[in-house]
């Protein structure tokens, strides 16, 4: 009674009758305060500044509320703490409601937004390498009329072409549709300012209205038979429920969901094949007009000035990199057309007898999507004494082994699990990249690339998160049992955008999930080949799979993390 009396404010205790509520309230704003230390702290260890990322202030935004036929197994208590954090990092700016029907009027053009070179901070004039360079970004809309929100997409690169030399920006996006982005000069001569519209932000909108609502617009196949008799039926994640009974597949060690509707005649054992069933692009009207190549989509932003700028020597005890308020956080750059990294890495350049001397006595493991099987390739076609073994597997699918008996070199390549778009892979040859490395004894001859990203851009996020959590799990039971295991992560890259593009696998879904991708495995031994970084510096225009030169400064990363130098 006492208690209750307390809570009405009626018990004496020398205090005014409503100080109860100012205590209430107290505790309500130290709950608060404390929760958002929590998140940001998270935020500072996970959520590092990203190159050609909108770093943004924290900014509501209504939850992912996707239809509840997308099925999730309960998580623990940590696990489900952290999802939660995660997601909170990665929220992104509202933007004004749609109208229906859609008018480009007051949608950002990138035709009228406009950057410009803001002056050195140094005294002089001059830009130096090692210095920070800055550059304002001011969007418009259609009618020319300021942008008054954030969102957009940006990219920046500073690059020069007769040096063949380029480094991603960080761009800062302040929430009134101006934006910042900061370079650091690192090397002598031109240096180009390069800005990129990926998309407006009213496009971000639809594109997360439809992965809210149409998590399942990628949809999948399964071919089931017995005997003579067969049946296709619809597989997904995220399966709408009708009155088919379901066959669960969800897989009994990792836990990842995955459903098809059960056939008429057949029992669920009887499937045999995996297929993409395809793509349904349900735009509202007019909606198409947020994703047109050559009017706001990866389109340049002209400069309102000059757009490039000359890099003196650094002087006299200056740093190589100079400290400033926005840590850079690049991973690296190119100069004459070699990618030189930052992170501490000595990046070594490796011919044939080079990798051979490498890679000699060890298994290189490669799992994932085809970002990944290129790795497989690239190996395949430049060693001559690595033989393929005819597996029978299809060239899109696998999986691939090919083995150099004489310097004992074993490379193989097997794709990750479902949701996987290719099509015809047998059931059988459908596994899930955490149980395949509980299946490796690991040890200092074994080298582990992991790359899966281009497959989820469709799905909640929970969904590749759960997944990470999975296979981040097993990374750690290897590492455990077998410390001296070198395990690389492959982040997601830029590539070419048409509408549909864009609407299954658009960078700022990669974007996404490569923040996700990088906070999982933040803390942990292993290696994070930055892609991202790697192809937004570069002069080749973006693509799924990153052209030849790439590639191969991919690789020389890679072997330079087995096989580390001491000298340049």
């Amino acid at each position: 009674m006492k208690v209750r009396a307390w809570i009405r404010g009626e018990v004496s205790t020398g205090l005014p009758k409503y100080s109860v509520v100012f205590v209430f309230l107290a505790l309500g704003v130290l709950i608060f305060v404390l929760r958002h230390m929590t998140i940001l702290e998270f935020q500072h260890k996970v959520n590092p500044p990203l190159n050609a990322t909108i770093i943004v202030q924290r900014v509501s935004t209504v939850p992912d509320t996707h239809h509840s036929f997308c099925t999730f197994q309960p998580l623990s208590t940590e696990d489900a703490q952290e999802e939660r954090l995660l997601l909170d990092s990665i929220t992104w700016p509202e933007t004004p409601v749609l109208p229906d029907p859609l008018s480009l009027e007051k949608t950002t053009d990138p035709a009228h937004s406009k950057f410009v070179i803001l002056p050195p901070q140094r005294g002089g004039g001059q830009w130096h390498v090692g210095d920070q360079l800055e550059v304002m970004i001011n969007m418009y809309d259609f009618k020319g009329h300021p942008k008054k929100s954030g969102g957009d997409v940006l990219l920046a690169r500073l690059h020069n072409p007769k040096l063949v030399a380029g480094v991603a920006g960080h761009v800062v996006d302040h929430l009134n549709g101006s934006y910042s982005a900061v370079f650091t000069l690192l090397w002598e001569g031109s240096a180009q300012v390069q800005v990129t519209l990926v998309h407006p932000s009213e496009a971000v909108t639809i594109l997360h209205r439809l992965t809210s609502e149409q998590p399942d617009r990628v949809h999948f196949k399964s071919l089931f038979r017995s005997g003579s008799h067969s049946e296709t039926m619809m597989c997904n994640i995220c399966l709408r429920p009708n009155q088919r009974p379901l066959c669960d597949f969800t897989d009994i060690r990792t836990g990842e969901p995955w459903f098809c509707y059960k056939p008429k005649k057949l029992s669920c054992d009887a499937r045999i094949v995996h297929y993409m069933g395809g793509f349904k692009k349900r735009l509202k009207a007019k909606e198409e007009k947020l994703f047109q190549s050559g009017v706001n989509m990866k389109i340049y932003i002209r400069a309102s000035g000059p757009d490039r700028v000359t890099v003196w020597p650094k002087k006299k005890g200056q740093t190589q990199v100079q400290n400033s308020s926005v840590d850079s956080g690049l991973s690296g750059y190119y100069y004459q057309g070699l990618w030189r990294a930052l992170d501490g890495t000595r990046v070594h350049q490796f011919n044939l007898s080079t990798i051979t001397q490498c890679l000699k006595g060890k298994a290189v493991h490669l799992y994932g999507d085809s970002t990944i099987r290129q790795f497989f390739e690239y190996f395949n076609a430049v060693l001559p004494d690595l033989k393929e073994f005819n597996l029978h597997s299809r060239r899109q699918i696998g999986p691939f082994q090919a083995l150099d008996y004489a310097n004992n070199i074993l490379v193989t390549y097997r794709c990750h699990g479902p949701p996987i778009r290719f099509s015809g892979v047998p059931v059988s040859e459908l596994r899930y990249i955490a149980n395949e490395l509980d299946g490796l004894k690991g040890g200092t001859d074994t080298v582990v690339v992991i790359g899966i990203w281009s497959h989820f851009s469709t799905f909640p996020m929970e969904v590749y998160i759960r997944r990470l959590q999975s296979i981040r799990r097993a990374v750690v039971r290897l590492l455990d049992r077998a410390p001296g295991t070198l395990v690389v992560i492959r982040t997601a890259n830029l590539k070419a955008s048409g509408i549909y593009e864009s609407l299954t696998n658009s960078d700022w879904y990669s974007l996404q999930r490569d923040k996700v991708l990088r906070a999982m495995f933040s803390g942990l031994n292993v290696r994070v080949l930055d892609a991202w970084e790697m192809t937004l510096a570069h002069y080749l225009p973006h693509s799924l799979h990153p052209k030849p030169p790439i590639i191969k400064n991919m690789i020389g990363v890679m072997l330079s993390y087995v096989c580390p130098q001491k000298g340049r």
